[in-house]
């Protein structure tokens, strides 16, 4: 994986990251409210004595320290490129955060972040809800799909999808309480809720989701 987000600011500042998937390195000390008992999810399976450091909060890291007091409806023109394709795109700062901090959780190491590295390897900048819904739920059915071919059972009633999506909120509730308290701007905290409320829609109104989509489907096909 190899994804460059570049943040162009209208008063000339510029602001870069690279995400490759692997664990981001620093040579100081990590601030205390990455430590993994800070603000721990409540449905995290690592233990201090193995991981003192929260792997998603760490990766994220870079990201909060540079946003930390910008406001989150400025305009900025974010260039997205990857190995395939470039993107360029005027938006709010919260939209384009909220994709690049929505992959590099996804890259993390986090075990229930982990979830979403099949969609990582496969990332959207800029996704709104409709193509996340699309999304999330194509890559889930082929994910079933390879299940049977290998002789399990699949689940074609997407319960497992909503099931993740409602594990998936409780660690994004808990990377922003770990950011609030050393946000002054709210652009990070802004992209973290709007990515929280993406996966709500898969947890709690997924039936209604589909149903939007189905018709928006039907309408592209009369």
């Amino acid at each position: 994986m190899n994804v460059n987000y570049e943040f162009r600011f209208q008063d000339g500042r510029a602001v870069e990251f690279k995400v490759t998937g692997q664990p981001s390195q620093r040579s100081g000390p990590w601030p205390a409210w990455t430590r993994l008992e800070h603000c721990q999810c409540s449905n995290c399976p690592l233990k201090a004595a193995d991981s003192p450091h929260c792997p998603a909060a760490t990766e994220i890291l870079p990201v909060v320290e540079a946003f930390q007091a910008d406001d989150a409806y400025q305009k900025v023109e974010v260039k997205v490129t990857d190995d395939r394709r470039s993107y360029l795109k005027q938006t709010a700062l919260e939209e384009a955060l909220r994709s690049l901090l929505g992959l590099k959780m996804a890259t993390s190491g986090c075990p229930v972040l982990a979830e979403l590295k099949p969609m990582a390897v496969h990332h959207l900048p800029f996704a709104n809800t409709d193509e996340f819904i699309m999304r999330s739920v194509s890559h889930y059915l082929l994910q079933q799909y390879f299940a049977k071919r290998n002789h399990e059972s699949p689940d074609w009633d997407l319960k497992g999808l909503v099931d993740r999506n409602q594990r998936l909120q409780l660690v994004n509730q808990a990377l922003w309480q770990r950011i609030h308290s050393v946000c002054k701007g709210d652009s990070n905290l802004k992209a973290l809720l709007n990515f929280f409320s993406m996966a709500s829609s898969v947890s709690f109104s997924l039936e209604s989701q589909l149903r939007k989509l189905e018709g928006k489907m039907a309408g592209d096909q009369g």
